[in-house]
């Protein structure tokens, strides 16, 4: 049996709209006008134990929607819904032990306690039994590598720090599922590579159930075997992270770097979006990343040369913009 398993899900929600002004408000009194706006449409689908799965959508997509009925916030409209084989909406305590959401711009923690303070408040609260306690601490400690922080403030740990602490309070009583809403947001590079790592290494070793939502697509790639799309309220696709970004990651930039003054001449359809004495960078068709490497060394003199793969911010735009549906019908 699947973890989570939804079948034709809908959420649907009546919104009041009145006329601006004084008058607009008296006239709603005896006539009020209501939109119909449905955030998540007739959506199927199955998650496995262990799996890490990714939730991509813009900004009202749906995706937020769909987390809250997944952990019992809101009801569905119709369809059907399970999780760890309960009805979420039933707010069940047996249930709401078993997951543990972390949003990153919400904090579970309290900011005039200290971090060990808030850690013994949770473990009431989940009825953690001392011996479990002191093993999850004494690990997700060690593996954030946080000792130094637990006896001072929350308020006077920077982002990074607190994120850390975020997910030891989410993760203290063995959730099966974790639910992570943008948990690298606002954090530098280095922090966010590192919640990256913590994450990886809950799923392996811990078995956590995880899905995320993310804008950072590296998050998404670097972490998530699977991916689903949603844009519209409805599911445009499900399936390997590494196929949506392989068949929508449609370029390659070359940079190319020369011991004397070297102007290159490409193609018109090649991009070039650097170009210096001695340096020069360009966007070039992925499937001609390799031809185009080597006229280059059979025409100029070459001191060195890089290939990376297209911005993920770009290749996600072209998701959003041009969709998924037809190709993920043709898998």
């Amino acid at each position: 049996m699947s973890i989570i398993e939804l079948n034709e899900l809908t959420k649907s929600y009546r919104r009041f709209e009145k006329e601006p002004g004084f008058m607009g408000s008296i006239k709603s009194l005896f006539n009020r006008k209501y939109t119909e706006k449905t955030a998540i449409s007739s959506l199927n689908l199955k998650i496995e134990e262990g799996e890490f799965v990714g939730l991509i959508g813009k900004n009202g997509a749906g995706k937020t929607t769909l987390v809250k009925m997944m952990t019992g916030i809101i009801a569905p409209s119709s369809g059907k819904i399970s999780v760890m084989g309960y009805y979420p909406n039933k707010l069940e305590n047996n249930f709401k032990k078993q997951y543990a959401v972390v949003m990153g711009q919400k904090s579970q923690l309290f900011f005039e306690l200290t971090p060990a303070d808030t850690f013994l408040l949770f473990k009431e609260l989940y009825d953690i039994s001392d011996e479990e306690y002191k093993k999850n601490l004494d690990y997700f400690i060690e593996l954030f590598e946080v000792s130094d922080y637990l006896n001072v403030q929350v308020r006077t740990l920077s982002l990074g720090e607190r994120m850390k602490m975020e997910l030891i309070v989410a993760l203290l009583h063995n959730p099966k599922i974790l639910f992570l809403d943008e948990p690298t947001i606002g954090l530098d590079a280095v922090a966010q590579k590192q919640i990256r790592y913590f994450l990886k290494e809950v799923n392996k070793k811990k078995g956590t159930t995880i899905m995320l939502t993310s804008h950072y697509m590296e998050d998404i790639k670097s972490l998530c075997s699977r991916s689903i799309v949603i844009e519209n309220s409805h599911k445009i696709y499900d399936g390997s992270t590494d196929e949506l970004f392989n068949h929508f990651q449609k370029y390659k930039k070359i940079t190319v770097s020369f011991t004397d003054e070297t102007k290159i001449l490409f193609p018109k359809d090649y991009k070039i979006i650097e170009q210096t004495k001695h340096k020069t960078s360009v966007i070039v068709p992925k499937e001609n990343g390799n031809e185009t490497v080597k006229w280059i060394f059979d025409k100029y003199d070459v001191e060195d040369v890089t290939i990376e793969e297209e911005d993920i911010g770009n290749v996600v735009e072209r998701i959003y913009k041009e969709g998924c549906e037809e190709y993920y019908e043709q898998l």
